[in-house]
């Protein structure tokens, strides 16, 4: 599926900012035999003084900006062409848990694609007892690392209500999990924290999501969304698998990644700091626009 994805997203400032530095992580990836950036920009408004645009460590692009001029407000704007790739639904050729733990131990190789990333706590998510409880309720003896995952994404999604007005970015695993409601990621923050619990590899996915209206009504400019699941390594065989909690389906062709990362700190669309004080207001919109052959 070819798509062109473009995202707005503005900061109104109630006291002109005097000076600010970010880090913007918007542009899709290219993910060999699964999706190809074919041309992509972000631009940012008031014109930046420096700019740095590299890969980070786990291999999304990033573009560094620094601001010294006050500025009342920051305009930032991405574009891009994707090809998406339709997934391959494969055998399960997973292991065990236990067998899972094995193979983790062989593999020596801690490059950015290596799970041994997605183990254990990160800066986002630590341990959490009620969570692991849970994840130890859903995964019954004999089944599959995959028959797991597929398991605790379906019971998120059952069991937890999408509520924009419940949680925030800075809410954590463990209050969303009190509350059972949330948004994507809340949902996928509680998925990697339940399977970590279990010894399985998973990691925190960013992207976009095109959504398709209802029956007889018009697609809505602007009204598509960034968007978070779940990445988990299956072992050697099967590798990583990505599925999201909050639609209960694994990813697809309606799915474009942005980056990867251990948790939402390494993959948040904009992070930084500014001199100001007071309020500020934000507006975004997405679009995720099929384009026909």
């Amino acid at each position: 599926m070819l798509y062109d994805v473009s995202l707005h997203m503005g900061y109104l400032y109630d006291v002109p900012a005097s000076g600010a530095r970010h880090m913007l992580r918007l542009l899709p990836l290219s993910i060999p035999d699964r999706q190809r950036l074919i041309a992509g920009s972000v631009t940012v408004s008031p014109n930046p003084e420096e700019r740095s645009d590299f890969v980070d460590f786990f291999g999304q692009q990033t573009t560094s900006i620094l601001l010294r001029a006050p500025h009342e407000k920051l305009d930032i704007r991405m574009q891009a062409r994707v090809m998406v790739e339709a997934a391959n639904v494969a055998a399960d050729l997973s292991p065990s848990p236990a067998d899972l733990a094995r193979e983790l131990a062989e593999l020596r190789s801690v490059d950015c694609q290596s799970p041994h990333h997605l183990t254990g706590s990160s800066p986002r998510l630590p341990d959490d007892a009620q969570i692991a409880a849970f994840a130890r309720e859903t995964a019954s003896t004999g089944k599959s690392t995959r028959e797991i995952a597929t398991a605790l994404c379906e019971r998120i999604f059952r069991e937890f209500k999408y509520d924009s007005a419940a949680t925030s970015v800075d809410t954590t695993p463990a209050e969303a999990f009190g509350l059972k409601r949330g948004v994507c990621q809340d949902f996928t923050h509680i998925m990697i924290v339940a399977l970590r619990s279990l010894g399985i590899p998973a990691g925190y996915v960013s992207g976009f999501l095109r959504t398709i209206p209802p029956p007889g009504k018009e697609r809505l400019e602007g009204a598509d969304a960034m968007h978070a699941w779940v990445r988990v390594w299956c072992g050697k065989t099967t590798g990583y698998i990505e599925l999201d909690p909050t639609n209960n389906i694994p990813a697809g062709s309606d799915h474009i990644v942005v980056g990867y990362g251990r948790d939402y700190s390494d993959v948040a669309p904009v992070i930084g700091v500014l001199k100001s004080y007071g309020n500020h207001r934000t507006v975004q919109a997405v679009d995720v626009i099929p384009i026909k052959p």
